[in-house]
């Protein structure tokens, strides 16, 4: 086993490379030693802003001795493709979100990785934020007692207001299930444990939409997934959840709120790190505000864990096991929604153990 900080790399200078950066940057059990983008001038950019040592292509960051694991950021399509290509490399990988375009070539991720020895992580990371995390402590006191009902939703009109390339936004392996569901469903399943069986409807507003900023505004572009899914998902313990997710809304809503025996929970928007956590007794007229403890650093949370994990040889939380139970979860949504028949689920998911309270991702622990 190796000592001291893991070595990483980072594949796709896109937006939301920044944010994994920036707080890479900052742990100091990982060294971010190289960024690669088909735009190799972009990988350049980002290396330069970050202090990474290498930037080029793919192959230039896989050849790199030092790089343990690879941060794959590239667009949903090209998810499995880099994940296989970095695991035949020898790497260890920790994915955006999803785990890959559909369950036969996430299998193939997961299966290459268990045949080479090597780990697969995935993002959504939030839930191993401050206000989850507290949400999760809260749960395990048995504070409302036995969950029995939930109601998700996240609802808005959409990126393409904000975002400068918003179309494989649209594109398959995306939209407002596959792109923003992973937060709420990998919420989900973490708290309440794996799901056994969803039903689903799915519609689809407008065939085209328009780029509403950058150099690209006003450019109209196609839209080839549905863009308003209900669904109901029961999970394997005693409840159920009831979940919107939506870019046709003028409505702005992101909320998850779990019902118990004694009581309920108001979750933080599960695409943040932090809180409020908000809990209301069977007979409170008010909801009371909870405390919130834990770390509150951001994205690259689950690259951390997994890098510390590969030292001391425990359970990685934001784990591939628990990215692929998402994705049958999402693709099982999908089918349903398609053809109106409900979908048993074949994977499951441990339950990710609660991070220790102290758990400092600025303090030095592999040294």
């Amino acid at each position: 086993m190796n000592a001291g900080p893991v070595g990483v790399a980072v594949v796709g200078a896109g937006v939301i490379s920044s944010h994994y950066l920036r707080h890479l940057s900052t742990f100091p059990d990982v060294r971010v030693l190289g960024v690669a983008d088909l735009d190799t001038a972009r990988a350049e950019t980002a290396a330069r802003e970050y202090g990474v040592p290498v930037a080029g292509t793919v192959d230039t960051v896989l050849t790199l001795p030092e790089v343990e694991i690879v941060v794959n950021l590239t667009i949903p399509s090209a998810h499995g493709a880099v994940a296989l290509a970095a695991l035949r490399a020898g790497k260890h990988v920790y994915g955006e979100k999803p785990l890959a375009l559909d369950m036969d070539e996430a299998a193939k991720v997961t299966a290459e990785a268990a045949n080479l020895n090597l780990l697969v992580g995935n993002a959504p990371d939030t839930f191993l934020g401050a206000g989850l995390q507290s949400a999760a402590r809260a749960l395990a006191a048995g504070l409302i007692g036995t969950p029995v009902a939930v109601t998700a939703a996240l609802q808005s009109l959409g990126p393409e207001s904000w975002h400068p390339n918003p179309e494989f936004l649209y594109q398959r392996g995306a939209g407002p299930l596959f792109d923003l569901g992973p937060y709420y469903l990998t919420a989900l399943v973490a708290l309440l444990g794996p799901a056994a069986r969803v039903a689903a409807s799915t519609r689809r507003a407008r065939d085209h939409r328009v780029i509403g900023s950058g150099p690209k505004a006003g450019t109209a572009f196609p839209v080839e997934v549905p863009t308003h899914v209900n669904a109901l998902i029961d999970f394997a313990g005693s409840a159920s959840a009831t979940t919107t997710f939506s870019f046709d809304s003028p409505v702005d809503r992101r909320m998850i709120e779990i019902i118990g025996t004694e009581g309920a929970l108001s979750l933080p928007d599960p695409n943040t790190f932090d809180g409020p956590l908000l809990a209301r007794g069977l007979h409170d007229a008010e909801w009371r505000e909870l405390p919130v403890t834990g770390t509150t650093a951001g994205r690259g949370l689950g690259v951390l864990d997994m890098a510390r994990s590969l030292r001391t040889g425990t359970p990685h939380r934001a784990s591939g096991a628990l990215a692929l139970h998402v994705l049958e979860i999402m693709t099982a949504i999908g089918d349903a929604g398609e053809d109106g028949e409900s979908r048993r689920l074949h994977t499951t998911s441990p339950t990710p153990p609660p991070l220790p309270q102290d758990w400092d991702p600025h303090a030095a622990t592999l040294e």
